[in-house]
């Protein structure tokens, strides 16, 4: 077995995911491209324990540093078809952390992400989702569309989730845009009745 994959946490036998981070952290560290090129190549193990821990360790390291990872966009969006769930939103969670870095490769991939967030089932997807939309609404180019998206995601999102959608959206909404989100704020707020999610809203309206 390589050195990378004898530092995974399937391979020391932990049941946590420690290790993973550890490495993902040395990877880092150390700057490791090819590390990082064996873990995307393990992507499809025929262990899937392998194949989680390497997305794991991959995301991990795409928080810390996203320029090494931001090399295999294609191999993330394949993931989002496997029928792994835990492929599914370690993809997704590695696509938000490079959606900055390679605007153009993930824009072209936005019809299978948004499918993927509203039918996946899964919540973690449907955060990176909105971390993607708004890292590529940084660009002029894409604005428009990512935003409409966005709004579209705003309108139908769970009551538990629309806050932190609202406060990542905030920052990247242009002037022309902000009555039309101002608006799904308050429409949405009429349906919520936790006092703590409320303060978070109105905080995001009292910056628009």
């Amino acid at each position: 077995m390589s050195s990378i994959l004898s530092q995974l946490a399937v391979s020391l036998g932990h049941k946590d995911e420690v290790p993973n981070i550890v490495l993902a952290h040395k990877i880092v560290a150390n700057n490791d491209k090819e590390g990082v090129k064996e873990l995307i190549e393990n992507l499809n193990n025929k262990d899937k324990n392998i194949s989680f821990d390497c997305i794991k360790t991959l995301y991990e390291i795409g928080y810390k540093k996203p320029e090494l990872i931001s090399g295999y966009p294609k191999e993330f969006v394949a993931q989002l078809k496997s029928k792994h769930g835990r492929m599914v939103w370690g993809a997704m969670t590695a696509i938000s952390a490079i959606a900055g870095l390679v605007p153009d490769d993930v824009y072209d991939n936005l019809p299978l992400i948004i499918d993927t967030a509203d039918n996946s089932g899964s919540v973690i997807a449907r955060d990176h989702a909105i971390y993607t939309l708004a890292a590529l609404a940084k660009h002029p180019e894409y604005y428009a569309d990512c935003m409409a998206l966005i709004l579209e995601q705003l309108l139908k999102s769970p009551v538990n989730q629309f806050p932190m959608y609202a406060e990542i959206t905030g920052p990247v909404v242009a002037e022309k845009d902000k009555a039309a989100f101002k608006k799904v704020l308050e429409e949405r707020l009429k349906g919520i009745g936790q006092e703590s999610k409320i303060k978070r809203i109105q905080k995001v309206l009292k910056k628009l």
